[in-house]
C-alpha cells in the first residue's frame, strides 16, 4: 500500500509540475491565459516591486535550499526518500503558482519592437528557449529530475541508481543548457514591460547564483570528472576554443 501511495503521489506531483510548466510559458509570453506577467490592474510602483521581489524570493529560497545535499540528508529523515524529489517538485510548483497568482504588473514600456522581422525573431527565440529547457531535462533524465523515476522504482521494489555523470547533446556545448534556455525565454520578447524586465533581471541573477551552489554539489558528487568538464566547457556561453 505504501508503494502504491508513493506512486500515486509522485504522479500527482508530476502532473502539477507539468501543468505549472505550461502555465509558466503562457505567463511569461503573455499568451493563451488570462493572468500573465503584464495583465491585471497596475498598482503603486514601490508596492509592486516589493511584492514581486518577495514572490521571486520565496521561489528562489525554496528551490535552492531544498536542492542542497545537506538539506536532503536532513529532509529525508522526515520525508521518505522515494518521494523526496516529488515533494521538492510539488513545493516548487506551488511557489510558482503563488507567484503567478499574486504577481503585480508594472506596465511601463521598456521596448516595443514594431518591425515584423524583429518581432518574429524575438518570438522564435522565446519558443526556442523553452524548447531548450525541455530538451535539456530529457538529455539528463527527465523523469528522475521530476521524481517519477524514484516512485516507480520504489513501487517495483528496486533501488534507485544515482544519475550517472554524462554530457549528451547540448551539454557538450555548455554546462547548463537548461538555465541558458530559461534566460533566452525570459529575455526574448518584442514587448518588454518594466515588470517583465524586473522578472528577467531577478531570475537571471538567481540563475547565476544558483549555478555556483549547484556546481559545488556536482563537484562533491562527481569529483575530478566534473572539474575537468568545468575547465573544458563554458557555463552558459559556448567556448569553442576550449579543448
Amino acid at each position: 500500500m505504501n508503494r502504491v501511495l508513493a506512486l500515486v503521489y509522485g504522479v500527482v506531483c508530476y502532473l502539477v509540475f507539468f501543468l505549472t510548466f505550461l502555465y509558466a510559458i503562457a505567463f511569461v509570453g503573455n499568451v493563451f491565459v488570462e493572468k500573465t506577467i503584464d495583465s491585471g490592474v497596475e498598482g503603486p510602483l514601490v508596492v509592486s516591486l516589493i511584492i514581486d521581489a518577495v514572490l521571486l524570493s520565496i521561489f528562489a529560497i525554496q528551490h535552492s535550499v531544498m536542492a542542497r545535499l545537506w538539506f536532503k540528508r536532513a529532509w529525508t529523515k522526515v520525508v521518505p526518500e522515494p518521494v523526496e524529489r516529488s515533494t521538492y517538485v510539488l513545493l516548487a510548483s506551488l511557489a510558482l503558482i503563488l507567484l503567478f497568482w499574486q504577481w503585480q504588473p508594472m506596465k511601463a514600456v521598456i521596448w516595443d519592437v514594431r518591425n515584423p522581422n524583429g518581432r518574429l525573431l524575438l518570438q522564435a527565440l522565446f519558443w526556442i528557449g523553452w524548447g531548450v529547457v525541455l530538451a535539456s531535462t530529457y538529455l539528463v533524465d527527465h523523469f528522475a529530475l521530476f521524481g517519477l523515476k524514484q516512485v516507480y522504482t520504489y513501487f517495483k521494489g528496486a533501488s534507485v541508481e544515482p544519475i550517472p555523470f554524462k554530457t549528451p547533446g547540448l551539454y557538450k556545448t555548455v554546462r547548463h543548457p537548461l538555465y541558458l534556455g530559461f534566460i533566452i525565454a525570459f529575455w526574448s520578447t518584442p514587448h518588454m514591460s518594466l515588470g517583465h524586465l524586473f522578472f528577467a533581471i531577478m531570475t537571471t541573477a538567481y540563475i547565476l547564483v544558483a549555478i555556483q551552489f549547484e556546481e559545488r554539489d556536482l563537484i562533491h558528487s562527481y569529483g575530478d570528472r566534473y572539474r575537468e568538464y568545468r575547465q573544458r566547457v563554458g557555463m552558459l556561453i559556448p567556448l569553442p576554443w576550449r579543448k
